[in-house]
């Protein structure tokens, strides 16, 4: 089952790294879910932590975002929107049409941006280019999981690069075999 992720523009007060004083901020963040309510319900919990005792947010807009597919990356912290256009070949026209779809990608800066771009579609089979990439306004992503065994291991997994805690080697080996063994 593929992921829905929503939108959600939350206004909140947050410390202003310059001055130190508490600022009240509307911000957008991204989580996925199945449902509006659900996206609601969901964003008020992760923004909870954030909050000092007697504060609340409020959620001025939620909407389905148009993220093909989401990829946190080690050592980054701020995230860029990839428009990726597919190549395909119309047989009967003979002339070639593109399908565009948006990433979001995790890194510093936007040659990073473009690097992991190409990284993450290195296996793709068809053709494609990367007509454009900016810096998005998300300041966090919040992906859902079901609780399975298997996806304990993947919020592990998520959780370890969004927090940005090195792997190490024998963990770098067993996930490169579980890749090896996707990939057959």
């Amino acid at each position: 089952m593929s992921a829905t992720w929503y939108e959600c523009k939350v206004k909140y007060r947050k410390i202003d790294e310059n001055s130190g004083a508490r600022k009240v901020k509307t911000e957008p963040f991204l989580v996925d879910a199945i449902s509006y309510t659900e996206a609601e319900k969901r964003i008020t919990e992760e923004m909870s932590v954030y909050l000092s005792e007697g504060e609340e947010i409020l959620i001025t807009n939620i909407k389905v975002a148009n993220y093909a597919e989401i990829h946190p990356f080690e050592m980054s912290d701020r995230w860029f929107k990839a428009k990726v256009a597919l190549i395909a070949y119309d047989e009967e026209s003979g002339k070639e049409r593109k399908t565009n779809q948006y990433l979001l990608i995790q890194a510093n800066d936007i040659k990073e941006a473009y690097d992991n771009t190409t990284h993450v579609m290195k296996d793709t089979m068809g053709e494609y280019s990367i007509p454009a990439i900016s810096e998005s306004p998300i300041m966090d992503v919040f992906p859902y999981f079901s609780g399975d065994e298997a996806d304990t291991d993947r919020v592990e997994e998520f959780m370890r690069i969004k927090n940005s805690v090195p792997f190490n080697n024998e963990e770098n080996e067993e996930l490169a075999n579980e890749d090896a063994l996707i990939a057959e």
